[in-house]
C-alpha cells in the first residue's frame, strides 16, 4: 500500500492543509476520515440528500490517489452498496470531474461535493449501472423503489440526535416524584437546629393543610352501630316477652280468685 512517502513534499503539504480544512469545516452531509499516515486512500461518509431515494442513509466511499496526484485525478469508489446509474456494481464512480473535466486545482472539497450532488441528480446517459440508468429513464417510481430498497438494506443508519429537552423533563419529573415522597419517620434535620424549632418540610405542611379539609374517617361507634341496634332489638324482644309472661301470670291469679 502506498504511503505519504510516495508523494512529493509539496503535495503532502497541500493534502495536509486540505484535509485539515475538511475536518474543521466539513461540507454539508460529508464527513471525511483523516489518516495522517496515509494520504493514498481517503475515506468519507456521505449522508443521503433529503428528498432522494438515498435519504436517511449514510454511504461510505473512498478516493484513491495515485503517485502523480494532483496531475492525474483520483479514482472514486462507493464501499457501501448503492443502486445508482453512475455507480457500478463494484462501487466505481463515473463522473466527468474525475475524468475529462479534471483540473489539478479543483481540490478534494470540490470532488466530494460533486459526488454527493450526483446522488441528487444522476446522469443516466453515461450510466455504469445500465439497469439503474434504463429504469431511471423509463420508470422513475420503480427506480426510486429499488434505490430505497438498497438504502434500507445496505446503507449505514444515521444516529438520531438525543432529545435533550425531553430527557431533562422526564428526569426532572422523576426527581420531583422522589423528593416529594417524604416519610415522617425518615425526615432529618441539621444537628445545629434544635428539634423543637426545626423547619417542617413543605410536603408535610401540605399534607397537614390538606388534612384540615378532609372529612374524618368514621369513628368506632359508627362502625359498631349495627351491633348496638341488634342489642336494642334483643332487649326490646326480651321486654315484650316479660310483659307477655306478666299478663299470663295476672290472668292465672284472676282465675284462682274465682275459684
Amino acid at each position: 500500500m502506498a504511503t505519504n512517502k510516495n508523494f512529493l513534499p509539496n503535495v503532502i503539504k497541500q493534502l495536509s492543509k486540505e484535509l485539515k480544512n475538511l475536518n474543521d469545516s466539513p461540507p454539508e452531509g460529508i464527513t471525511v476520515v483523516v489518516n495522517d499516515d496515509d494520504f493514498s486512500s481517503i475515506f468519507a461518509d456521505i449522508k443521503g440528500p433529503a428528498g432522494t431515494p438515498y435519504e436517511n442513509g449514510i454511504f461510505r466511499m473512498k478516493l484513491l490517489l495515485s503517485n502523480d496526484f494532483p496531475q492525474s485525478p483520483p479514482k472514486g469508489y462507493f464501499i457501501t452498496k448503492i443502486f445508482h446509474p453512475n455507480i457500478a456494481t463494484n462501487g466505481e464512480i463515473c463522473v466527468n470531474t474525475l475524468k475529462k473535466d479534471w483540473n489539478p486545482n479543483l481540490g478534494l472539497r470540490h470532488v466530494f461535493t460533486v459526488i454527493r450532488c450526483l446522488l441528487i441528480e444522476p446522469f443516466p446517459e453515461s450510466a455504469l449501472n445500465e439497469q439503474a440508468g434504463k429504469m431511471l429513464l423509463e420508470d422513475y417510481d420503480e427506480y426510486a423503489r429499488h434505490a430505497r430498497l438498497y438504502t434500507g438494506i445496505h446503507a449505514l443508519k444515521a444516529k438520531p440526535k438525543p432529545k435533550t429537552g425531553a430527557i431533562c423533563e422526564s428526569t426532572s419529573a422523576l426527581n420531583v416524584d422522589q423528593t416529594n415522597t417524604v416519610h415522617a419517620d425518615k425526615v432529618s434535620f441539621p444537628s445545629s437546629t434544635p428539634l423543637n424549632h426545626a423547619p417542617i418540610p413543605s410536603k408535610i405542611l401540605g399534607m397537614a393543610s390538606q388534612d384540615q379539609n378532609v372529612i374524618p374517617a368514621p369513628s368506632a361507634k359508627v362502625v359498631e352501630a349495627p351491633v348496638a341496634q341488634k342489642k336494642e332489638a334483643v332487649a326490646a324482644a326480651t321486654m315484650a316477652k316479660a310483659q307477655a309472661d306478666k299478663k299470663k301470670i295476672d290472668a292465672r291469679k284472676k282465675s284462682l280468685k274465682r275459684l
